[in-house]
């Protein structure tokens, strides 16, 4: 069961589940606002739990709104992007042969022909990064999935507008975000984590969070690195 509480300007989504405490969260990158109640507590119990909560949501929401974003991306020479939390200059190399990228030293390299626009340019770096990520997952079951006694069907990444990663426990499928690949390995490590994690538990109750505990017990500071880096210029959210 859903609904949405207005408190002024400020809207907070409401979710009933069968949980024995209360959450509230304050989401990056925009701020959204949701609250997770046991199914018995009443909506007015809880809009007085928002209510003495509201200094706390606005200090949130202005660190999420004074966060950095990446500016619009126009694949050009010696701009900045990011391989795993690193920092490099992109080099636009005209090239007749096959087009590729390599990393050296502080340069990310593009080898393209010289008739390829910026579109081309993208859709070239997104394959790459795509490719990237698809190399780091597999250890990373290899070494979550015996520990954690859970197997995903399969893996999926892709790119993702909303979401670092999603979980299917009916399908036992996973998806990560290609945009992983440009953060610290640690991040894709916790959100991994956190998706096969859902096998054992679909929701993000006390039992998840004690899972999360229990495996990755610094996964807040992971959550809160994540989340303090420097985001896509189009909104979304995780």
């Amino acid at each position: 069961m859903q609904a949405q509480l207005q408190l002024g300007d400020l809207a907070v989504n409401v979710v009933w589940k069968d949980i024995k405490n209360v959450h509230l969260s304050v989401h990056p990158p925009t701020g959204r606002i949701s609250i997770s109640a046991p199914t018995r507590m009443s909506l007015d119990t809880i809009r007085v739990f928002a209510i003495s909560k509201l200094g706390w949501i606005r200090q949130q929401q202005h660190k999420l709104q004074e966060q950095d974003r990446e500016p619009p991306r126009e694949y050009l020479h010696r701009e900045s992007h990011y391989v795993w939390g690193r920092r490099y200059l992109l080099a636009v190399v005209q090239a007749t042969g096959p087009a590729s990228i390599e990393l050296r030293h502080s340069s990310l390299v593009l080898h393209a022909r010289p008739d390829w626009d910026q579109a081309r340019r993208q859709q070239l770096l997104e394959r790459w990064y795509r490719d990237q990520l698809r190399a780091a997952v597999p250890p990373l079951r290899a070494k979550w999935e015996p520990l954690l006694s859970v197997q995903a069907e399969r893996c999926f990444v892709q790119q993702m507008k909303t979401k670092w990663g999603s979980c299917n426990p009916q399908a036992r499928t996973i998806r990560l975000n290609t945009d992983l690949a440009k953060k610290p390995r640690e991040c894709l490590e916790y959100i991994l984590v956190h998706e096969l994690l859902h096998l054992i538990e679909p929701t993000h109750n006390e039992r998840f969070q004690a899972l999360m505990n229990q495996y990755l017990p610094k996964w807040r500071s992971c959550r809160q690195s994540l989340n303090r880096l420097p985001i896509r210029h189009e909104s979304w959210e995780y």
